[in-house]
């Protein structure tokens, strides 16, 4: 038995300090802004201990389960930053903010606990940052993202201030991918639909980023899926149910899609709805997949050496000893990186408590 206490409020706050007080001393952020991180720090901890205590699961709301991996996913979500998109103080708490409800705030599933959190935030926001926003204008415009620049090398994650202009890209990516392909899609943004295209777009732009759609059939969760994988240029993947489809044509699917993210570096989005998960064995396999990067005893010798041949010259490349063992913790490096899993899950029914349980 291992036993490791929990950490101190004082330990977290070094931890996470030092993360994004390092990178933001890398990447040369103006003073007033470096100042700003011990606030961000301590406001985030603050919400994560606060938000366990007044905020606990119960049969409606089992999804309650919060963790250190929820402060971790803010600060990594305030160092996809660069200075140049963070001029000022007050962009860098609207930052914040946004990466806060991103973590927090998207899983609260009623308003007595949405406005709980705000007014949560808001308070936080006077004490640690010396601000005084209003909360309807705050919360009504976050909007963060790098979609409206991504046919450059390296797109900048930052604060849109322009909705019109956000609406026109999004409308251009759409009708360029009606024109890319056979089948069409005839959406239309508005705000909460605009909403959610900066939620996925934020999490397939990070590495392992994988996410969890939630609502009723025909809600658009695929839809959009779609136009932000081709705006993002990543393949969109899923499997097609056949007569007799079942696990060993499910794991046969992975392994193809775990080749071409790990052995050929191609960025997926793997997209699997409830509909789809006529065996249970669907979703251990994804949890294996979600958790170590890969699926136990799916691999045969074949495929092993498939994998060592495709991965010397990348492990060349990077300047790595191509071991058996170097290029195995490579593949799965680079599946982890590159595919993404995106679940469509209806809240109808006990189905979705069952398999999160």
């Amino acid at each position: 038995m291992f036993c490791l206490p929990e950490a101190s409020v004082g330990v977290l706050s070094t931890i996470f300090s030092s993360i994004l007080g390092n990178y933001m001393k890398a990447w040369s952020f103006g003073d007033k802004v470096k100042n700003l991180e011990e606030a961000a720090i301590s406001s985030t901890i603050e919400i994560y201990v606060k938000i366990q205590e007044d905020l606990r699961p119960t049969p409606s709301k089992f999804h309650y389960l919060f963790n250190l991996r929820d402060v971790s996913k803010v600060v990594q979500g305030l160092c996809m930053v660069k200075q140049q998109s963070i001029p000022t103080e007050d962009i860098f708490m609207r930052l914040w903010v946004n990466e806060c409800c991103r973590v927090f705030h998207d899983r609260l599933i009623n308003t007595d606990d949405t406005n709980w959190f705000k007014d949560l935030t808001v308070d936080l926001i006077n004490k640690n940052f010396k601000q005084s926003p209003d909360k309807d204008e705050l919360f009504s415009n976050l909007r963060f993202g790098d979609l409206l620049k991504l046919g450059g090398g390296n797109p900048l994650y930052e604060y849109m201030v322009d909705k019109p202009k956000l609406l026109k890209g999004l409308n251009g990516s759409l009708e360029e991918y009606n024109s890319a392909g056979t089948s069409k899609m005839n959406l239309v943004l508005f705000d909460d639909a605009l909403e959610h295209i900066l939620r996925i777009g934020r999490v397939l732009k990070q590495p392992r980023g994988h996410i969890m759609l939630i609502g009723v059939g025909g809600s658009g969760k695929q839809s959009l899926l779609r136009l932000i994988s081709f705006m993002r240029e990543m393949a969109y993947n899923n499997i097609e149910l056949t007569k007799g489809y079942g696990i060993v044509q499910f794991q046969e699917h992975m392994k193809g899609i775990m080749k071409e993210s790990g052995i050929e570096g191609k960025a997926i989005a793997f997209v699997m709805t409830d509909t789809m998960i006529i065996n249970e064995s669907f979703i251990e396999n994804l949890n294996n997949l979600l958790n170590t990067g890969e699926i136990p005893n799916l691999m045969l010798p074949e495929d092993k050496e498939d994998i060592s041949n495709g991965l010397r010259p990348v492990c060349q490349e990077k300047k790595i000893v191509d071991t058996l063992d170097n290029m195995a913790a490579l593949f799965i490096d680079r599946i982890r990186e590159n595919l993404h899993i995106c679940l469509c899950m209806s809240p109808v029914g006990e189905t979705l408590r069952v398999r999160c349980r």
